[in-house]
């Protein structure tokens, strides 16, 4: 791919061309959506003539750079060049330029973009509030304004009632990474057809191996958080275990970046379901995103956390339940990013209780009922 847009590359600032390059790197091991998304850009530079390019790349192009990163090899590691151009944007004061002119770059990218409309609208579910049957505050305030809070669900079989109706949706609707099953514990099911399934637990050997090398970082004290990120940037799935015959080497790289690029995934599931649910909305753009969250354990020092993984934790459901809330807030707000958000559904329920809220374009807007009402009978209303 970059050989075959060599001429384009060569008129692009190395600003913009050496975080190309670092996505181009990783190509192969993308989503569908994110491959056309670089497909795009690079077929809208390569439209432009030389005076629109010169126009459209002025923002990059004023940006000064250091003797240091002029002469670093970016095109032999993008990824070490970028994380250097980060951190001397911020000590020059020029990220504002950066990001102003990036956006504007999105801006023009994005109004190529004509997606198509999927086969089903798009459906989320969070699950809440694990092993806990009270809380002080009420539940998902932020919500409750968006959409109808329930306060009489029937909760008998409720996380299997979900599962299923999702399980259903993929092998109805058949979408390559379009059907999401994220669980904070252990995964509930690995088999269903079309249902993409990760869990914190079955990541466990992962998680261990990257705090081992996290920790081996720190006590050499050769650098401080920028060495740390620097290495975990370019750490591969084979690093931590993953990988190996039939596994799917897409969803595996995948893994690898929630465990190296997120903050506390490592340590703590409400922070990997968070997320993962994030990147997995970003990345894949799935129609059906269900994500569970369970009971973390309770903070502790972070070089504590890092040096003793395998120690017994103690759990903390009720400040879970404090993360999961904000979580669901946050997954709602990134789903309303993808192509035809005014057509999406979201599902809020607190884990074998009996409140919930839900979201959606039959959804009257800051509503409560108290009726009774199944869980399955929720989602025939708003999907």
């Amino acid at each position: 791919m970059a050989t075959e847009h060599l001429p384009l590359l060569h008129q692009l600032p190395s600003t913009l061309v050496a975080l190309l390059l670092r996505e181009v790197v990783n190509y192969d091991w993308k989503f569908p959506a994110e491959r056309e998304d670089l497909d795009r850009q690079l077929v809208y530079l390569g439209a432009l003539s030389m005076a629109q390019r010169q126009e459209a790349m002025a923002g990059f192009a004023q940006i000064h750079l250091s003797s240091d990163l002029e002469h670093f090899d970016w095109v032999g590691d993008p990824v070490e060049y970028s994380e250097r151009l980060t951190a001397y944007l911020w000590a020059s004061h020029q990220i504002d330029v950066f990001r102003a002119a990036a956006l504007e770059y999105g801006r023009r990218v994005d109004a190529m973009r004509t997606p198509e409309h999927p086969a089903v609208s798009p459906l989320g579910i969070v699950i809440v509030g694990q092993g806990v049957k009270t809380t002080p505050k009420p539940l998902c305030r932020k919500l409750r304004k968006q959409g109808a809070y329930f306060s009489a669900i029937q909760p008998d079989n409720g996380f299997k009632v979900l599962l299923d109706a999702v399980a259903a949706r993929a092998a109805k609707y058949p979408v390559r990474y379009g059907h999401w099953y994220i669980d904070g514990g252990a995964s509930a099911s690995n088999s269903e057809p079309g249902l993409v399934s990760i869990s914190y637990s079955s990541l466990a050997p992962a998680r261990a191996a990257i705090l081992k090398r996290m920790e081996k970082v720190i006590r050499s004290g050769a650098g401080g958080p920028e060495l740390l990120h620097e290495q975990m940037a370019k750490l591969q799935p084979e690093d931590m275990g993953l990988g190996g015959a039939g596994s799917d080497p897409i969803l595996d790289h995948f893994q690898a970046s929630l465990l190296s690029e997120g903050s506390g995934t490592q340590l703590f599931s409400t922070s990997f379901v968070q997320w993962a649910a994030r990147e997995a909305l970003r990345r894949a753009q799935p129609v059906t995103l269900l994500a569970r969250f369970s009971p973390r354990q309770r903070q502790r020092p972070m070089s504590e956390l890092i040096a003793s993984p395998q120690q017994e934790p103690t759990l903390d459901p009720q400040g879970s339940l404090v993360d999961a809330d904000m979580g669901a807030y946050l997954t709602w707000l990134n789903q309303q990013r993808l192509p035809f958000a005014d057509q999406s559904s979201f599902l809020v329920w607190w884990e074998d209780q009996r409140e919930a809220v839900a979201i959606g374009p039959g959804m009257p807007r800051g509503t409560e009922s108290s009726s009774p009402l199944r869980l399955s009978e929720l989602l025939i209303q708003i999907t």
